[in-house]
């Protein structure tokens, strides 16, 4: 267990974020340690949040990423407000951070790594959900699924558990891929006793190029009461 922050506070939060998941990861504390949780806002305004799981952690320049379908409800909000927040939380651990930031999509290479990582039934999963959009039964979503299957060329099957992988990987779907959040603030919450819990916050500005990249400043810490 930690029992607090150190003095002086850490220079990169995220640096701290990267520990602390290596140490839930390494204990198992639970099924997916890199469970995080994403809030988005609809273009109405209407606040909305999932979890997803955390795939990978630049802790300098400071971002992390997680693929979905570009085309969800989550992926339709990020296109209207890129504006997001994260959270993971480790109840075993008795640690938590929040991350805000901006969502912006990965590079092209990098979620087409990724999704040739992927196991071929989670490839075609892919393939096979138009995710957040209306369905008739499950049955319509499997037939729908197996079906695209073959369009792409796998071998004919009737049901998901027989996919059997290509002679060479499927492409990565153009409307799948990552998000890469890079953070403009982040907090680090570590349980205390008697409720005296100990939590910092970091912030940094988050200036962005012609073309959308962001350049991040330095950050700056405060300690912050429970």
């Amino acid at each position: 267990m930690i029992d607090a922050l150190p003095t002086p506070l850490p220079h990169n939060p995220l640096e701290t974020l990267a520990n602390w998941l290596d140490e839930a990861t390494r204990r198992a504390v639970q099924p997916n340690p890199n469970a995080m949780s994403v809030a988005t806002v609809d273009a109405d305004g209407t606040p909305s949040i999932r979890v997803v799981l955390l795939k990978a952690l630049v802790a300098d320049p400071g971002y992390v990423v997680f693929y979905t379908n570009y085309r969800s409800r989550k992926g339709r909000a990020i296109e209207a407000n890129p504006e997001v927040a994260c959270c993971l939380h480790w109840d075993a651990l008795g640690l938590q951070v929040r991350l805000e930031g901006v969502a912006l999509p990965s590079p092209a290479e990098e979620s087409d790594a990724y999704f040739a990582s992927r196991d071929a039934a989670s490839q075609l999963g892919a393939w096979g959900s138009d995710q957040s959009q209306p369905l008739a039964s499950r049955e319509a979503l499997i037939a729908q699924t197996l079906a695209r299957g073959r369009e792409l060329g796998l071998p004919d099957t009737t049901t998901l558990a027989d996919v059997q992988p290509p002679e060479g990987a499927l492409p990565r779907p153009p409307h799948w891929g990552g998000y890469r959040v890079w953070a403009r603030a982040v907090e680090l919450w570590v349980d205390g006793a008697a409720r005296i819990h100990d939590r910092a916050r970091w912030e940094r500005s988050l200036a962005r190029d012609t073309q959308g990249q962001p350049h991040p400043g330095v950050w700056r810490a405060q300690r912050l009461q429970p």
